[in-house]
């Protein structure tokens, strides 16, 4: 294999693979595509969209994808998240009660003329109830009561909602509430939408099921879900609608069909109506145009990568059980150009599992695919004087900057 690379900061080193393989019908897995051969197929009315594979974390398709936007309801998913955190962690029971305050009773409740649960002031509710007024009736006041409860002000709830999107990976959002009212500091982005939407269908599966109920029944009120995808015969399950007049409708939705389920998030569109049509297109756009294609088996070795200061010179790389991709099943008989790129040479120690590569591929279309790429085994360090000798070869052989 040719080595190249390219000095932007750190060196990056790559081995080519020419990988000559037949898309017709089958698609591909990574841990970020960016199909942008295929995003000229489809055109969104949304001013903001990303279509997700869950599975791999592929992107399929992106539109302002990174351009902070007020979330509107959709925030409630961190909201969620923290809730579905405390209950997994044992802080809370599903029939822990929760008071209805006068601050969320006034500001998510009835008087608010906001989405509310309706909850009575003063009433403590169950929290499996006021889940349900989250996820189905989208309540403002059923989120403050959920805040109020676990962090004592809806205030420290936002601080620790944003901390622990930072723990999950999500880089740029900023939270000043539970509810998605409008605050011009209260931003995400669709791209962290729909990772936050992918990180609870594959941390909370005990809760995820809530998503999918279309009716919620409290006292005297009959809640229908709010999300219309759920009533489109289109294999969705989830997750959550948004509208607020600053950034418009938008929702984030999740669909299941032949085992393979992909997150969408579509915002900025000006009616419901819009927000129903845009969010089916994308869904159907995903499911039709890209499939997964597998290229290596689970413990094949990929290639390997340049090491300094270890008992080996080399380390290999294999991917985490299979190595598929997703990209664009069409034109058929694709050629699949593949690079293995890293930050190099790596630094001994390295330990058997650690995330040490990426696989680039890329179809004749030019869509591509990430995938991350593993250390097949250990590479210890070693003393000084081997140190010394390995800095001299690798500056013989250019393999260090000097």
């Amino acid at each position: 294999m040719a080595h190249v690379f390219s000095t932007t900061g750190l060196r990056r080193w790559g081995a080519f693979l020419l990988l000559a393989v037949c898309l017709a019908g089958v698609g591909i897995s990574a841990d970020r595509v960016s199909a942008q051969g295929a995003s000229t197929e489809y055109v969104t009315k949304a001013k903001y969209a990303v279509l997700m594979d869950v599975e791999t974390g592929a992107v399929l398709y992106q539109y302002n994808a990174d351009q902070m936007v007020a979330p509107a309801s959709m925030s409630k998913l961190m909201t969620l998240t923290m809730v579905f955190k405390a209950l997994k962690d044992g802080k809370i029971k599903l029939d822990t009660e929760f008071l209805m305050s006068e601050y969320a009773w006034r500001t998510g409740g009835a008087p608010s003329r906001t989405s509310a649960m309706m909850v009575p002031l003063n009433t403590r509710t169950k929290v499996s109830e006021l889940l349900r007024g989250v996820i189905v009736e989208s309540g403002n006041d059923a989120s403050i009561a959920l805040a109020e409860g676990l962090a004592g002000s809806e205030a420290a709830f936002a601080q620790a909602m944003e901390e622990e999107a930072r723990l999950i990976g999500l880089k740029k959002s900023t939270f000043r509430n539970a509810t998605g009212l409008f605050n011009a500091e209260h931003l995400m982005t669709v791209r962290e939408l729909a990772l936050l939407g992918r990180y609870i269908v594959r941390t909370y599966p005990e809760f995820y099921p809530m998503f999918a109920e279309k009716n919620f029944n409290y006292r005297t009120h009959k809640f229908i879900n709010r999300n219309p995808l759920l009533f489109q015969g289109i294999g969705a399950d989830g997750m959550k609608t948004g509208h607020i007049k600053e950034s418009g409708y938008g929702v984030v939705g999740s669909v299941v069909q032949n085992n393979r389920r992909l997150i969408a998030v579509v915002t900025g569109l000006q009616t419901d109506a819009e927000r129903r049509e845009e969010s089916r297109r994308i869904f159907e756009w995903g499911f039709r145009a890209f499939g997964e294609f597998k290229l290596y088996e689970a413990g094949e070795i990929i290639g390997k990568a340049k090491v300094w200061g270890g008992d080996s010179l080399n380390v290999s790389l294999m991917g985490a059980g299979e190595l598929t991709v997703v990209l664009p099943k069409y034109p058929a008989n694709q050629k699949l150009r593949a690079e293995i790129i890293y930050s190099g040479p790596l630094k001994a120690p390295i330990n058997k599992g650690d995330q040490i590569a990426t696989l680039l591929v890329r179809s004749s279309n030019d869509a591509f695919a990430e995938v991350p790429l593993y250390a097949a085994h250990d590479v210890k360090p070693v003393g000084m004087i081997w140190r010394g000798l390995h800095s001299l070869y690798f500056m013989a052989t250019r393999y260090l900057p000097i």
